[in-house]
């Protein structure tokens, strides 16, 4: 359960900070923001806990695959807000565009040899 917690606080430290940051300065925010912390935090914890290198290798190429569907969402939002959208409806269509093509990867990707 203490490694559950530390896993969490750790975690939830680097969302805060990232806020924190974009708050002074919006660049280097988005930089922090964009740095894989949540994957590799993600691979250390799944490492500690298994130490099974082929479930290791299927999350991290899994992990690349995923992240291209969410690519698009960080173009729509900031189109939309320049366009007058306000911030939740840009950012639920966003979510939603994601959404989409999440479950899009996840049909056509099997069908080009991704194991996804």
């Amino acid at each position: 359960m203490g490694y559950l917690i530390i896993k969490a606080l750790l975690s939830g430290a680097i969302i805060a900070a990232v806020s924190e940051i974009a708050k002074r300065s919006p660049g280097f925010g988005a930089l922090v923001a964009s740095l894989p912390l949540v994957s590799i935090l993600g691979m250390m914890w799944l490492w500690r806990d298994t130490h099974d290198v082929q479930r290791m290798a299927a999350h991290a190429e899994g992990t690349f695959w995923f992240v291209l569907p969410s690519l698009p969402m960080f173009l729509l939002i900031p189109a939309l807000l320049r366009r007058g959208v306000t911030f939740w409806p840009a950012l639920a269509i966003g979510c939603i565009l994601t959404i989409g093509l999440y479950f899009a990867m996840t049909w056509l990707g099997p069908r080009f040899g991704l194991k996804l």
